[in-house]
């Protein structure tokens, strides 16, 4: 199908480009980014592939307006920002763009973001009647991803997460001192923190209609933050708030803001705050088990839980043949999935040779062989060829 509707919508979101380029909207956020560029000028820019629980999908993810009345010291939006080009769009054109984009098979999806323009409630309120259009009018049943912004109201909250598959509230900071360096106008408790203890309650309180879930999302490293002060709050998020996901986003400074001169933060750091939140999230790991150094952040050149079996596994391996599926998921490189094969497999016979992991599903099984013993016995190294 050509699209011949809505040319100036088009051409808006051609000049907001790639404006959601750290904000994560899948289940695997470092593949959701395609450049370094704000504001590109290319429809493609707009469409990301992003994993989402039904699959990989191409997801239009764009904002009502890059205009916004907060100046947050790292954001390319902020109040004051001559470099950065206001565009705004209206819910019912961005709906109705939305709506020929997905017709013509261009996303399968949407991630609506937006700059804050006459305070929280008006904006979110512009948001919620985007989609209200596109799932009313345009009968658009697919997924959809809303931000919820800072101080929102309960009634808001609770439609948007009747209308989306997910809702973000973004805490930027793990805490009000980060939060004052990063984004002054922002208060940590009631203004987001708030948000996410509403989004539990509307659960508990709706227990019985399809909601969206919550996640959140952190900006790594520009003030100072450390990963223990991240996976502190994430943990905390997943424990007791119902939270899904953290994401994690490595500072990348951006000219003609406060801290443009701030050194980015490696993208290591950002990969190995995730790999250390699913332990939290999916191996019920607590927050004394990852191996922060004196800095409190991780070790960069290895990845937490190999760092973990280096300390506690390497002079008391785990014996691969009664060890419980607790035990078995703290081997670097096995899995849920692996745990479950090794127990399923150990009531058929003994496991003794590290090829039998392998015909399990165990990936590079050879990579556990420090930290494991088979049937009583240590399983031989791989030898090095040169």
């Amino acid at each position: 199908m050509h699209i011949k509707a809505v040319p100036d919508t088009l051409t808006k979101l051609t000049q907001m480009g790639d404006v959601t380029l750290y904000e994560p909207a899948g289940d695997q956020p470092q593949s959701e980014k395609p450049n370094g560029r704000y504001q590109a000028r290319s429809l493609a820019d707009c469409i990301s592939n992003v994993s989402t629980p039904t699959g990989k999908k191409p997801i239009l993810k764009t904002m009502l307006t890059t205009a916004c009345e907060r100046d947050c010291f790292y954001c390319p939006f902020r109040a004051g920002r001559g470099k950065t080009k206001r565009v705004t769009i209206s819910p019912a054109q961005l709906a109705d763009a939305f709506d020929k984009m997905q017709r013509a098979r261009q996303v399968d999806g949407l991630f609506l973001s937006s700059g804050i323009i006459k305070g929280s409630i008006t904006t979110q309120d512009k948001i919620i009647d985007t989609v209200e259009i596109i799932r009313k009018q345009y009968q658009y049943r697919g997924y959809v991803h809303l931000k919820i912004m800072p101080g929102a109201q309960y009634d808001q909250l609770y439609r948007a997460m009747q209308l989306a598959d997910r809702v973000s509230v973004n805490l930027e900071a793990p805490t009000q001192e980060r939060l004052t360096a990063l984004a002054p106008k922002k208060d940590f408790a009631v203004e987001l923190v708030k948000m996410l203890q509403l989004a539990k309650q509307i659960k508990q309180e709706h227990p019985h209609e399809k909601l969206a879930n919550t996640v959140t999302q952190f900006v790594v490293g520009a003030v100072g933050d450390t990963d223990l002060e991240l996976l502190s709050v994430s943990e905390r998020l997943y424990r007791q708030m119902g939270v899904v996901r953290a994401y994690y986003s490595a500072f990348s400074p951006v000219t003609h803001t406060p801290l443009e001169n701030v050194t980015p933060t490696a993208p290591i750091r950002e990969h190995r705050l995730y790999q250390a939140s699913f332990l939290l999230r999916d191996y019920q790991w607590e927050l004394e088990d990852l191996p922060f150094v004196d800095n409190g952040n991780l070790r960069t050149d290895v990845d937490p839980k190999r760092a973990w079996a280096e300390l506690h596994l390497r002079q008391q391996p785990i014996e691969i043949m009664t060890a419980n599926r607790e035990q078995l998921m703290r081997v670097p490189n096995i899995g849920p999935v692996g745990a479950d094969a090794i127990i399923a497999a150990r009531r058929k016979g003994r496991i003794t040779d590290i090829s039998q992991l392998r015909k399990l599903g165990i990936h590079a099984p050879e990579q556990a062989t420090p930290y494991i013993l088979l049937d009583g016995h240590k399983p031989p190294a791989q030898l090095r060829l040169f």
